[in-house]
């Protein structure tokens, strides 16, 4: 499913020329918008066989990992350690630069029936298809609209002061930390929309078409990571069990903390439904590069993000591959910067401090929406004059 076709094309909306929505006017948005859809067709033009060895080369890497781990768990001294760690990266490398970017459609030009994503399936209890439908589309399609993006606090969470608060979100950092635990559960979990049922938003009969996907991809996660491979071991079934548990919680909390600091560092703006109503193209732009946040760090950190590190240009072109992002990244920020426009990165920590904050602040009431401040076009020119 390609998330940018579900983005609005509609006609720009209806305001006046003078009118500024955050930081730009409507004339503004929209060259914004051709620039970036631009760049997007230079991109597309010109992906090919690199990029197939790309993710090939990641394969092969995620494969020999895996059966390293799966080989040294024979070695019950020595060899549990090693096997975990190798296990762990094989997990995040298939969930984060394969699974994630092949869903998305990234490497549907290549033909591959391997790598297309109506038909890839990932190393996790979340059924592709129920995950390509919520995130793809609802969170691709509305991403931070408060009431419509369900990954604004998952349905558990308090993340935006615009969400009501009640008593339960005093165990917000509880919350989050059981959700970064058990995050692929979360993930599997998330379209039940449990909180909507016990709001009575939601019937549990409504749940009934996702159950038979679901409960056939959890068996099969469960009898291979807690059966089927401890098995193999033997005597060593115990500490084959356990490795394969760490090994699923190391790539849990890896993936909760890179897409929270995509997602939730200190100036990520949110929006209301009402404000997006007659978006136009320009303004589904404008809202991906205000509502994302990027990670600064080496190569190997971007890959074992699934490039995901690269949160803003990920949000702007969902459907290129992620290995173009970096060079991208270089563009879209001197974009940015010559429309006034905030770039928000920062170093996994400071992003993970960031996010640690709100998620306490916000399991208290009130609280302000601290995005960053949009100083538009006209700004920038003034600042290059007076220099």
């Amino acid at each position: 499913m390609s998330t940018l076709t579900e983005a609005p094309a509609n006609p720009p909306a209806d305001t006046p020329a003078d009118e500024k929505y955050h930081g730009l006017t409507a004339d503004q948005i929209e060259q914004l918008g051709a620039e970036l859809d631009a760049l997007r067709q230079r991109v597309l033009a010109d992906l090919g066989e690199e990029d197939a060895a790309y993710l090939r080369k990641i394969v092969t890497t995620q494969r020999k990992m895996e059966i390293a781990g799966r080989a040294l768990f024979y070695l019950p001294v020595i060899g549990w350690l090693p096997a975990v760690a190798c296990l762990s990266v094989s997990k995040i490398l298939d969930n984060m630069e394969i699974g994630h970017n092949v869903m998305h459609g990234q490497y549907d030009f290549l033909g591959d029936p391997a790598f297309n994503s109506r038909m890839f399936d990932w190393d996790t209890v979340c059924p592709g298809e129920q995950w390509k439908y919520s995130h793809n589309y609802i969170h691709h399609t509305f991403t931070n609209i408060v009431g419509k993006d369900r990954d604004v606090g998952y349905g558990i969470l308090r993340m935006d002061p615009e969400q009501k608060w009640h008593p339960y979100y005093l165990g917000n950092p509880l919350y989050a930390f059981l959700l970064m635990t058990f995050f692929e559960w979360g993930v599997a979990l998330h379209d039940l929309e449990v909180e909507n049922i016990v709001s009575g938003k939601r019937k549990m009969a409504d749940n009934k078409p996702l159950y038979p996907g679901l409960m056939k991809k959890i068996r099969r996660q469960a009898l291979k990571d807690y059966v089927l491979f401890p098995a193999l071991t033997g005597p060593l079934f115990p500490l084959t069990f356990a490795g394969n548990a760490v090994a699923n919680l190391v790539r849990n909390v890896w993936a909760f903390n890179i897409i929270f600091c995509g997602h939730f560092p200190a100036g990520v703006a949110s929006f209301s439904v009402e404000e997006t109503e007659n978006e136009t193209r320009g303004h589904w732009y404008l809202r991906q590069m205000l509502g994302s946040a990027n990670i600064k760090g080496s190569k190997l950190m971007h890959v074992m993000s699934g490039n995901l590190s690269h949160q803003i240009e990920h949000h702007l072109f969902p459907d290129l591959p992620a290995r173009r992002y970096p060079e991208m990244a270089v563009e879209v920020q001197e974009i940015c910067e010559r429309y006034g426009l905030p770039y928000n990165t920062g170093r996994l920590h400071q992003q993970l401090w960031s996010v640690f904050k709100k998620i306490c602040r916000y399991s208290l009431p009130g609280g302000d929406a601290k995005t960053a401040p949009v100083r538009g076009p006209e700004a920038v020119t003034e600042d290059s004059l007076a220099a």
